[in-house]
Order: C-alpha cells, then structure tokens, then sequence
C-alpha cells in the first residue's frame, strides 16, 4: 500500500448544508450526484460528502455504530495571518470555533473548528513544514 490518502469521506446527515458549507469556504464541487455524493478535489486527493445513512450500509454497520471519530483534519497554511482569515471565514459560513488560532507550545500557530456536521478541521501555520508552490503539506516541507 502506498503512503497516501486518496479519498476522504465524511458521513454527513445533511448533504446539501455540508455541501454548501465547503461552498462558502471558496471550495468547488467537481461532482454532485443525484445518490446524495458531493466531491471536492483537493490538492492530489479529493473529498468526499456522503449520506450517513448510506456510508454506514456500505460498510456494514448500523448508522449508530460510526460514532464520531477522535481526529481532525488539517489545513495548513503559510502564515498566521492565512490562518487567522480562515478561521474567519470557516465560522462566517457555520463553523463553531472550537479554538481560535493562537500560537502553540510546539512552535506554530493553530485553532481548530467544527463543521456544521460536527467534523474536526485545524487550521494551521507550521514554520518548520514549508508548503510547496502549490500548497501542498509535506512534514519537513518542501
């Protein structure tokens, strides 16, 4: 298996808020499928929004067996201030802001928010990780 993600999937209750959400973020849909699936392409990966419901099926759990994971997704950024614009705009478009950015113990300057369906995004400037031309995170960056 290669070291990669390529999909990832949030299970969401509400495809059509979510999606409008990610909209509101500056994000652009690629797809929107008459099955209820939302997909935004991201930098070498996409996203995907599917209906709770249906993930769980597919996977062959009941819907009360996917819980909410303890994990968040990251975004980073080049600079406090990209951060902090973000974080502006994440709770513009219904996030709550779980913890605003700020500078962190470990050198960078992170906060977190909840999306409307309750998924975890960080929104982070890390100086040791310079990101690519293109934006792209790499750990010891590019």
């Amino acid at each position: 298996m290669d070291q990669r993600v390529s999909l990832i999937t949030l299970a969401v209750h509400d495809i059509d808020r979510a999606a409008a959400f990610y909209a509101a973020l500056g994000w652009a849909e690629v797809q929107h499928l008459n099955e209820g699936i939302v997909v935004f392409d991201l930098l070498g990966q996409s996203l995907g929004l599917y209906p709770r419901a249906k993930l769980a099926e597919d996977m062959g759990l009941r819907e009360a067996e996917l819980g909410h994971g303890a994990m968040t997704l990251s975004h980073n950024v080049e600079s406090p201030a990209a951060a902090d614009a973000i974080m502006a705009k994440a709770e513009a478009a219904g996030a709550t802001v779980l913890s605003p950015a700020k500078e962190v113990f470990w050198g960078g300057y992170t906060g977190y928010f909840r999306d409307p369906e309750g998924h975890v995004w960080e929104v982070s400037h890390n100086p040791f990780s310079k990101l690519s031309p293109e934006g792209a995170f790499r750990w010891n960056g590019y």
